[in-house]
Protein backbone atom coordinates (compact mmCIF):
# COMPACT_ATOMS: atom_id res chain seq x y z
CA UNK A 1 0.00 0.00 0.00
CA UNK A 2 1.63 3.54 -0.77
CA UNK A 3 0.96 7.15 0.32
CA UNK A 4 -2.05 7.37 -2.81
CA UNK A 5 -4.18 4.39 -1.02
CA UNK A 6 -7.63 4.80 -1.25
CA UNK A 7 -9.86 2.86 0.07
CA UNK A 8 -11.45 -0.15 -1.99
CA UNK A 9 -11.94 -2.64 0.63
CA UNK A 10 -13.73 -1.59 3.76
CA UNK A 11 -16.17 -3.86 4.51
CA UNK A 12 -16.61 -3.64 7.55
CA UNK A 13 -13.92 -0.89 8.95
CA UNK A 14 -16.95 0.92 10.82
CA UNK A 15 -18.45 -2.03 12.77
CA UNK A 16 -14.90 -3.11 13.67
CA UNK A 17 -14.29 0.68 14.85
CA UNK A 18 -17.96 0.35 17.24
CA UNK A 19 -16.30 -2.61 18.43
CA UNK A 20 -13.17 -1.82 19.43
CA UNK A 21 -13.89 1.53 20.75
CA UNK A 22 -16.41 2.65 23.58
CA UNK A 23 -19.82 3.31 22.99
CA UNK A 24 -20.82 6.78 21.30
CA UNK A 25 -17.40 6.92 19.71
CA UNK A 26 -18.56 6.53 16.05
CA UNK A 27 -20.62 8.95 14.66
CA UNK A 28 -23.77 7.59 12.65
CA UNK A 29 -25.79 10.06 11.79
CA UNK A 30 -25.76 11.36 8.20
CA UNK A 31 -25.89 15.23 8.60
CA UNK A 32 -23.25 14.95 11.24
CA UNK A 33 -21.06 12.56 9.31
CA UNK A 34 -21.27 15.25 6.41
CA UNK A 35 -20.19 17.95 7.97
CA UNK A 36 -17.33 16.60 9.26
CA UNK A 37 -16.19 15.58 5.84
CA UNK A 38 -14.91 18.82 4.94
CA UNK A 39 -13.32 21.70 6.16
CA UNK A 40 -14.43 25.06 5.07
CA UNK A 41 -12.47 25.19 1.84
CA UNK A 42 -15.84 24.82 0.12
CA UNK A 43 -14.38 24.58 -3.59
CA UNK A 44 -12.22 21.56 -2.56
CA UNK A 45 -14.04 17.96 -3.20
CA UNK A 46 -14.84 15.59 -0.37
CA UNK A 47 -15.40 12.52 0.08
CA UNK A 48 -18.09 10.01 1.73
CA UNK A 49 -16.40 7.95 4.73
CA UNK A 50 -16.87 4.86 6.12
CA UNK A 51 -17.10 5.99 9.51
CA UNK A 52 -16.56 8.71 11.65
CA UNK A 53 -15.03 8.32 14.70
CA UNK A 54 -15.13 11.43 17.56
CA UNK A 55 -11.85 10.12 19.78
CA UNK A 56 -11.81 10.88 23.67
CA UNK A 57 -7.87 9.31 24.44
CA UNK A 58 -4.31 8.99 22.96
CA UNK A 59 -5.10 5.13 23.23
CA UNK A 60 -8.33 5.51 21.41
CA UNK A 61 -6.90 7.20 18.71
CA UNK A 62 -3.98 4.67 18.45
CA UNK A 63 -7.06 2.38 18.24
CA UNK A 64 -8.50 3.62 15.36
CA UNK A 65 -5.14 3.86 13.60
CA UNK A 66 -4.63 0.28 14.33
CA UNK A 67 -8.12 -0.71 12.48
CA UNK A 68 -7.40 1.39 9.34
CA UNK A 69 -3.77 -0.43 9.17
CA UNK A 70 -5.23 -4.05 9.35
CA UNK A 71 -8.67 -2.91 7.24
CA UNK A 72 -5.92 -0.62 4.74
CA UNK A 73 -8.64 2.44 4.86
CA UNK A 74 -7.18 5.65 4.89
CA UNK A 75 -7.80 7.75 7.78
CA UNK A 76 -8.11 11.83 7.66
CA UNK A 77 -8.11 13.58 11.31
CA UNK A 78 -9.88 17.22 11.88
CA UNK A 79 -10.15 19.53 14.64
CA UNK A 80 -12.67 22.25 14.23
CA UNK A 81 -12.96 22.12 10.25
CA UNK A 82 -11.89 25.66 10.11
CA UNK A 83 -9.13 25.05 7.35
CA UNK A 84 -9.28 26.35 4.49
CA UNK A 85 -7.17 24.34 1.67
CA UNK A 86 -9.50 20.70 1.88
CA UNK A 87 -6.62 19.70 3.74
CA UNK A 88 -9.38 18.38 6.58
CA UNK A 89 -11.44 16.70 3.81
CA UNK A 90 -12.29 13.26 4.28
CA UNK A 91 -11.56 10.46 1.77
CA UNK A 92 -14.17 8.41 -0.17
CA UNK A 93 -14.97 5.31 1.89
CA UNK A 94 -12.48 6.22 4.74
CA UNK A 95 -12.38 7.20 7.93
CA UNK A 96 -12.24 10.67 9.47
CA UNK A 97 -11.33 10.87 13.27
CA UNK A 98 -12.21 14.27 15.24
CA UNK A 99 -10.68 15.50 17.82
CA UNK A 100 -12.85 18.07 18.87
CA UNK A 101 -13.69 16.36 21.91
CA UNK A 102 -10.11 15.92 23.42
CA UNK A 103 -10.02 19.60 24.59
CA UNK A 104 -8.55 19.72 28.19
CA UNK A 105 -5.69 21.87 29.20
CA UNK A 106 -3.51 19.49 30.92
CA UNK A 107 -1.42 21.51 32.77
CA UNK A 108 -0.02 24.91 32.57
CA UNK A 109 3.41 25.86 34.17
CA UNK A 110 4.25 29.43 35.44
CA UNK A 111 7.64 29.37 36.24
CA UNK A 112 8.32 27.55 32.58
CA UNK A 113 6.13 29.30 30.69
CA UNK A 114 4.57 26.39 29.12
CA UNK A 115 1.09 24.20 28.73
CA UNK A 116 0.38 21.31 27.88
CA UNK A 117 -3.47 20.43 26.07
CA UNK A 118 -5.14 18.31 23.85
CA UNK A 119 -5.58 18.45 20.45
CA UNK A 120 -9.09 19.92 20.71
CA UNK A 121 -8.38 23.29 22.60
CA UNK A 122 -9.90 26.02 21.15
CA UNK A 123 -7.29 28.27 20.39
CA UNK A 124 -9.11 31.76 22.24
CA UNK A 125 -10.04 29.34 25.32
CA UNK A 126 -5.98 28.28 25.58
CA UNK A 127 -5.49 31.87 25.58
CA UNK A 128 -7.86 32.87 28.46
CA UNK A 129 -7.23 30.43 30.69
CA UNK A 130 -3.27 31.40 30.55
CA UNK A 131 -4.07 35.12 30.48
CA UNK A 132 -5.40 34.03 34.41
CA UNK A 133 -1.43 33.00 35.31
CA UNK A 134 -0.47 36.17 33.95
CA UNK A 135 0.97 34.23 30.49
CA UNK A 136 -0.48 34.84 26.41
CA UNK A 137 -0.30 32.26 23.84
CA UNK A 138 0.43 34.59 20.81
CA UNK A 139 -0.10 32.42 17.88
CA UNK A 140 -3.81 34.21 17.05
CA UNK A 141 -5.70 32.95 13.66
CA UNK A 142 -8.32 34.99 12.58
CA UNK A 143 -10.71 31.21 13.17
CA UNK A 144 -8.92 32.04 16.68
CA UNK A 145 -12.03 31.45 18.47
CA UNK A 146 -13.12 28.70 16.65
CA UNK A 147 -9.72 26.96 15.68
CA UNK A 148 -8.23 24.34 17.45
CA UNK A 149 -4.80 23.71 18.67
CA UNK A 150 -4.50 20.61 16.87
CA UNK A 151 -5.26 22.15 13.84
CA UNK A 152 -3.31 25.18 13.76
CA UNK A 153 0.11 22.71 14.57
CA UNK A 154 -1.13 20.83 11.47
CA UNK A 155 -1.35 23.57 9.42
CA UNK A 156 1.74 25.85 11.31
CA UNK A 157 -0.68 28.37 11.66
CA UNK A 158 -0.14 32.11 11.89
CA UNK A 159 -2.29 35.36 12.66
CA UNK A 160 -2.58 38.79 13.31
CA UNK A 161 0.56 38.96 16.13
CA UNK A 162 2.89 36.39 13.50
CA UNK A 163 5.24 39.67 12.00
CA UNK A 164 6.90 40.23 15.50
CA UNK A 165 5.88 37.04 17.95
CA UNK A 166 6.21 34.00 15.11
CA UNK A 167 3.54 31.32 13.81
CA UNK A 168 2.82 28.49 15.61
CA UNK A 169 5.57 26.51 14.81
CA UNK A 170 7.95 29.03 17.19
CA UNK A 171 5.78 28.02 20.29
CA UNK A 172 5.82 24.09 20.07
CA UNK A 173 7.81 22.65 22.45
CA UNK A 174 6.61 18.76 22.88
CA UNK A 175 4.32 16.46 20.74
CA UNK A 176 2.69 13.36 21.73
CA UNK A 177 1.94 11.62 18.43
CA UNK A 178 0.26 8.78 17.10
CA UNK A 179 2.28 7.72 13.86
CA UNK A 180 1.24 5.88 11.12
CA UNK A 181 2.31 2.35 12.50
CA UNK A 182 0.17 2.58 15.39
CA UNK A 183 2.83 3.30 17.54
CA UNK A 184 2.66 6.46 20.50
CA UNK A 185 5.55 8.30 20.95
CA UNK A 186 6.75 11.63 22.17
CA UNK A 187 8.53 14.40 20.44
CA UNK A 188 10.19 17.72 21.12
CA UNK A 189 11.30 18.75 24.64
CA UNK A 190 10.36 20.78 27.39
CA UNK A 191 13.71 22.37 27.78
CA UNK A 192 14.93 25.57 26.49
CA UNK A 193 17.56 24.09 24.25
CA UNK A 194 17.83 20.87 22.60
CA UNK A 195 19.30 19.75 19.57
CA UNK A 196 19.18 15.58 20.49
CA UNK A 197 19.01 13.52 17.48
CA UNK A 198 16.80 15.17 14.04
CA UNK A 199 13.82 17.93 14.58
CA UNK A 200 11.18 14.99 14.03
CA UNK A 201 8.41 17.92 15.85
CA UNK A 202 9.63 19.78 13.03
CA UNK A 203 8.11 17.73 10.71
CA UNK A 204 4.92 17.10 12.49
CA UNK A 205 3.99 20.73 12.67
CA UNK A 206 2.38 22.11 9.43
CA UNK A 207 2.29 18.26 8.08
CA UNK A 208 -1.44 18.68 7.74
CA UNK A 209 -2.23 15.04 9.11
CA UNK A 210 0.30 13.40 6.62
CA UNK A 211 2.91 11.99 8.82
CA UNK A 212 1.14 11.51 12.40
CA UNK A 213 -2.00 12.34 14.71
CA UNK A 214 -1.25 14.82 17.46
CA UNK A 215 -2.72 13.76 20.56
CA UNK A 216 -1.05 16.42 22.84
CA UNK A 217 0.97 20.04 23.00
CA UNK A 218 3.51 21.59 24.75
CA UNK A 219 3.51 25.30 23.54
CA UNK A 220 5.80 27.60 24.74
CA UNK A 221 4.25 30.98 26.58
CA UNK A 222 4.88 34.56 27.04
CA UNK A 223 4.42 36.85 29.32
CA UNK A 224 1.20 38.85 28.72
CA UNK A 225 2.25 42.13 26.82
CA UNK A 226 1.12 45.44 27.64
CA UNK A 227 -2.17 46.80 25.88
CA UNK A 228 -0.38 48.72 23.49
CA UNK A 229 -0.96 51.73 20.92
CA UNK A 230 -2.94 51.37 17.66
CA UNK A 231 -2.65 53.05 14.42
CA UNK A 232 -4.65 53.04 11.79
CA UNK A 233 -4.07 54.50 7.93
CA UNK A 234 -6.68 55.03 4.76
CA UNK A 235 -5.08 54.70 1.11
CA UNK A 236 -6.84 55.47 -2.14
CA UNK A 237 -5.15 52.20 -3.37
CA UNK A 238 -3.66 49.16 -2.53
CA UNK A 239 -0.71 49.71 -4.10
CA UNK A 240 0.01 53.03 -1.98
CA UNK A 241 -1.25 50.85 1.26
CA UNK A 242 1.93 48.53 0.12
CA UNK A 243 4.57 50.96 -0.50
CA UNK A 244 3.37 52.34 3.52
CA UNK A 245 4.64 48.27 4.39
CA UNK A 246 7.65 48.49 2.37
CA UNK A 247 8.40 52.18 3.88
CA UNK A 248 8.03 50.24 7.69
CA UNK A 249 10.45 47.77 6.93
CA UNK A 250 13.17 49.88 5.23
CA UNK A 251 12.44 52.01 8.73
CA UNK A 252 13.08 49.29 10.59
CA UNK A 253 9.75 49.02 12.80
CA UNK A 254 8.44 45.93 14.20
CA UNK A 255 4.82 46.09 15.35
CA UNK A 256 2.95 43.60 16.67
CA UNK A 257 0.49 43.80 13.90
CA UNK A 258 0.41 45.25 10.74
CA UNK A 259 -2.84 44.07 8.80
CA UNK A 260 -4.74 45.41 5.30
CA UNK A 261 -8.19 45.18 4.34
CA UNK A 262 -9.34 46.34 1.41
CA UNK A 263 -12.79 48.52 0.02
CA UNK A 264 -14.47 45.11 -1.44
CA UNK A 265 -13.83 43.58 2.54
CA UNK A 266 -14.69 46.99 4.38
CA UNK A 267 -18.08 47.24 2.06
CA UNK A 268 -19.32 43.76 2.93
CA UNK A 269 -18.57 44.09 6.89
CA UNK A 270 -20.52 47.65 6.66
CA UNK A 271 -23.20 45.70 4.85
CA UNK A 272 -23.83 43.26 7.77
CA UNK A 273 -22.37 45.50 10.80
CA UNK A 274 -22.95 48.31 9.73
CA UNK A 275 -19.10 49.89 11.05
CA UNK A 276 -19.37 52.85 8.30
CA UNK A 277 -15.91 52.33 7.39
CA UNK A 278 -16.34 51.85 3.65
CA UNK A 279 -17.29 55.44 3.76
CA UNK A 280 -14.14 56.90 4.70
CA UNK A 281 -11.61 54.31 3.37
CA UNK A 282 -10.39 52.58 -0.02
CA UNK A 283 -8.21 50.49 1.26
CA UNK A 284 -6.90 50.80 5.56
CA UNK A 285 -3.63 49.54 7.48
CA UNK A 286 -3.65 48.64 10.62
CA UNK A 287 -0.87 48.71 13.36
CA UNK A 288 -0.36 47.50 16.84
CA UNK A 289 2.93 48.12 18.97
CA UNK A 290 2.83 46.58 22.46
CA UNK A 291 5.98 47.43 23.48
CA UNK A 292 4.48 49.86 26.05
CA UNK A 293 5.46 53.24 27.40
CA UNK A 294 7.68 55.88 25.25
CA UNK A 295 8.87 52.80 23.09
CA UNK A 296 5.49 51.92 21.92
CA UNK A 297 4.99 55.77 21.26
CA UNK A 298 7.57 56.00 19.41
CA UNK A 299 6.85 53.47 16.95
CA UNK A 300 3.32 54.57 16.51
CA UNK A 301 4.90 57.93 15.68
CA UNK A 302 7.48 56.88 13.15
CA UNK A 303 4.75 54.76 11.76
CA UNK A 304 2.09 57.58 11.19
CA UNK A 305 5.11 59.00 9.70
CA UNK A 306 5.83 56.17 7.01
CA UNK A 307 1.76 56.02 6.47
CA UNK A 308 1.69 59.76 5.57
CA UNK A 309 4.94 59.28 3.38
CA UNK A 310 3.47 56.86 1.22
CA UNK A 311 0.17 58.81 0.46
CA UNK A 312 -2.14 58.17 3.52
CA UNK A 313 -5.54 60.07 2.74
CA UNK A 314 -5.41 59.86 6.81
CA UNK A 315 -3.89 58.67 9.62
CA UNK A 316 -4.18 58.50 13.23
CA UNK A 317 -3.96 56.76 16.60
CA UNK A 318 -6.59 55.47 17.77
CA UNK A 319 -8.15 57.70 20.60
CA UNK A 320 -9.29 54.53 23.08
CA UNK A 321 -8.28 51.20 23.52
CA UNK A 322 -12.72 50.47 22.56
CA UNK A 323 -11.91 51.83 18.70
CA UNK A 324 -8.43 50.04 18.48
CA UNK A 325 -10.68 47.13 19.12
CA UNK A 326 -13.57 48.05 16.36
CA UNK A 327 -10.82 48.42 13.61
CA UNK A 328 -9.34 44.83 14.48
CA UNK A 329 -12.92 43.42 14.74
CA UNK A 330 -13.58 44.33 10.89
CA UNK A 331 -10.38 43.32 9.86
CA UNK A 332 -11.41 39.67 11.62
CA UNK A 333 -14.90 39.67 9.90
CA UNK A 334 -14.16 40.34 7.07
CA UNK A 335 -13.98 36.75 5.96
CA UNK A 336 -16.99 35.33 6.92
CA UNK A 337 -18.83 39.21 5.53
CA UNK A 338 -17.60 38.16 2.58
CA UNK A 339 -19.01 34.49 2.57
CA UNK A 340 -22.52 35.89 2.78
CA UNK A 341 -22.16 37.49 -0.70
CA UNK A 342 -21.09 33.64 -2.33
CA UNK A 343 -18.61 31.07 -2.65
CA UNK A 344 -15.37 32.50 -1.70
CA UNK A 345 -12.28 31.11 -2.28
CA UNK A 346 -8.90 31.63 -0.36
CA UNK A 347 -5.58 32.61 -1.41
CA UNK A 348 -3.09 32.17 0.70
CA UNK A 349 0.80 33.40 -0.58
CA UNK A 350 3.52 35.02 0.64
CA UNK A 351 5.98 37.02 -1.12
CA UNK A 352 8.93 39.30 0.20
CA UNK A 353 8.38 42.91 1.63
CA UNK A 354 9.86 44.66 -1.01
CA UNK A 355 7.31 42.56 -3.54
CA UNK A 356 4.16 43.45 -1.46
CA UNK A 357 3.03 46.34 -3.59
CA UNK A 358 4.29 44.98 -7.18
CA UNK A 359 2.04 41.74 -5.68
CA UNK A 360 -1.23 43.55 -4.70
CA UNK A 361 -0.89 45.41 -8.25
CA UNK A 362 -1.13 42.24 -10.03
CA UNK A 363 -3.84 40.82 -8.09
CA UNK A 364 -5.94 43.88 -8.94
CA UNK A 365 -4.89 42.77 -12.67
CA UNK A 366 -5.74 39.57 -12.35
CA UNK A 367 -9.05 40.58 -10.41
CA UNK A 368 -9.56 42.48 -14.30
CA UNK A 369 -8.08 40.05 -16.03
CA UNK A 370 -10.78 37.26 -15.34
CA UNK A 371 -13.89 39.60 -14.03
CA UNK A 372 -14.30 38.66 -10.93
CA UNK A 373 -14.46 40.42 -7.38
CA UNK A 374 -10.27 39.84 -5.66
CA UNK A 375 -10.81 41.33 -2.01
CA UNK A 376 -7.81 41.55 -0.23
CA UNK A 377 -6.92 40.75 3.41
CA UNK A 378 -3.42 40.38 4.58
CA UNK A 379 -0.88 39.95 7.26
CA UNK A 380 0.89 42.14 5.04
CA UNK A 381 3.59 42.79 7.98
CA UNK A 382 5.20 39.91 6.95
CA UNK A 383 3.82 40.06 3.13
CA UNK A 384 1.39 37.30 3.64
CA UNK A 385 -1.55 38.14 1.47
CA UNK A 386 -5.11 36.53 1.40
CA UNK A 387 -6.62 37.41 -1.84
CA UNK A 388 -10.53 36.31 -1.68
CA UNK A 389 -12.23 35.44 -5.41
CA UNK A 390 -16.07 35.84 -4.57
CA UNK A 391 -18.09 34.70 -7.34
CA UNK A 392 -22.13 34.79 -7.48
CA UNK A 393 -23.81 31.45 -5.66
CA UNK A 394 -24.88 29.28 -9.06
CA UNK A 395 -22.31 31.24 -11.42
CA UNK A 396 -20.13 28.00 -12.66
CA UNK A 397 -18.52 30.32 -15.52
CA UNK A 398 -17.37 32.35 -12.62
CA UNK A 399 -15.98 29.81 -10.93
CA UNK A 400 -14.20 28.85 -14.17
CA UNK A 401 -12.84 32.37 -14.16
CA UNK A 402 -12.04 32.51 -10.76
CA UNK A 403 -9.72 29.09 -11.12
CA UNK A 404 -7.81 30.30 -13.30
CA UNK A 405 -7.30 33.99 -11.32
CA UNK A 406 -6.26 31.51 -8.42
CA UNK A 407 -3.57 29.96 -10.95
CA UNK A 408 -2.30 33.12 -11.87
CA UNK A 409 -1.97 34.20 -8.12
CA UNK A 410 0.25 31.60 -7.05
CA UNK A 411 2.33 32.14 -10.16
CA UNK A 412 2.86 35.78 -9.52
CA UNK A 413 3.91 34.74 -6.09
CA UNK A 414 6.59 32.64 -7.11
CA UNK A 415 7.50 34.70 -9.83
CA UNK A 416 8.09 37.49 -7.13
CA UNK A 417 9.87 35.55 -5.21
CA UNK A 418 7.33 33.81 -2.35
CA UNK A 419 5.52 30.77 -1.44
CA UNK A 420 2.40 29.29 -2.16
CA UNK A 421 0.98 29.35 1.30
CA UNK A 422 2.03 30.70 4.52
CA UNK A 423 -0.52 29.70 7.02
CA UNK A 424 -3.53 27.51 5.44
CA UNK A 425 -1.48 24.75 4.33
CA UNK A 426 -1.17 22.78 1.17
CA UNK A 427 -4.04 20.54 1.39
CA UNK A 428 -5.59 20.03 -1.94
CA UNK A 429 -6.04 23.42 -3.23
CA UNK A 430 -2.16 24.09 -3.38
CA UNK A 431 -0.94 20.77 -5.05
CA UNK A 432 -0.34 21.81 -8.45
CA UNK A 433 1.55 24.80 -6.92
CA UNK A 434 3.76 22.81 -4.30
CA UNK A 435 5.13 21.32 -7.45
CA UNK A 436 5.64 24.51 -9.16
CA UNK A 437 7.45 26.01 -6.05
CA UNK A 438 9.39 22.84 -5.46
CA UNK A 439 12.09 20.78 -7.45
CA UNK A 440 11.68 17.18 -8.17
CA UNK A 441 14.82 16.47 -5.89
CA UNK A 442 12.95 18.12 -2.78
CA UNK A 443 9.69 16.86 -3.49
CA UNK A 444 11.13 13.14 -3.98
CA UNK A 445 12.45 13.89 -0.34
CA UNK A 446 9.16 15.29 1.02
CA UNK A 447 8.12 11.52 -0.26
CA UNK A 448 10.53 9.50 1.16
CA UNK A 449 9.55 11.19 4.54
CA UNK A 450 6.11 10.61 3.93
CA UNK A 451 7.32 6.88 2.93
CA UNK A 452 9.22 6.33 6.36
CA UNK A 453 7.04 7.96 9.02
CA UNK A 454 3.71 6.75 7.28
CA UNK A 455 5.15 3.49 4.92
CA UNK A 456 1.32 2.24 4.63
CA UNK A 457 0.35 5.43 3.34
CA UNK A 458 -2.87 5.44 5.43
CA UNK A 459 -2.75 8.89 7.10
CA UNK A 460 -4.61 11.35 5.07
CA UNK A 461 -3.06 10.22 1.69
CA UNK A 462 -3.49 12.56 -1.55
CA UNK A 463 -3.07 15.76 0.30
CA UNK A 464 0.11 17.96 -0.04
CA UNK A 465 1.21 16.06 -2.98
CA UNK A 466 0.48 12.74 -4.71
CA UNK A 467 2.70 9.71 -4.05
Amino acid sequence: MNAAITATHTGGIAEALARRLPAGRVVTDPDIVAGLSHDQAVWAPAGSPAAVVRARSTDEVRTVVRTCLEYGVPLVARGAGTGLSGGANAIEAGVVLTLDAMDRILEVDELERLAVVQPGVVNDDLRAHVATHGLWYPPDPASSQWSTIGGNVSTNAGGLCCVKYGVTRDYVLGLEVVTGTGEIVRLGRRTAKGVAGYDLMGLIVGAEGTLGVVTEVTVRLRPTPPIGVTVAGYFDSVVRAGDAVRATAAAALRPAALELVDRHCLRAVDAWKNMGLSAEADVVLLARFDDGGPAGDDGARRMLECFRAAGATWAERSETEAEAEMLFEARRLAFPALERLGPVLTEDVCVPIAAVPEMLARIDRTADKHRITIANIAHVGDGNLHPLLVTEPGDEEARTRARAAFDDIIADALELGGTVTGEHGVGLLKRTGLTQELSPAVLDMHRAVKRALDPAGILNPGKIFEA
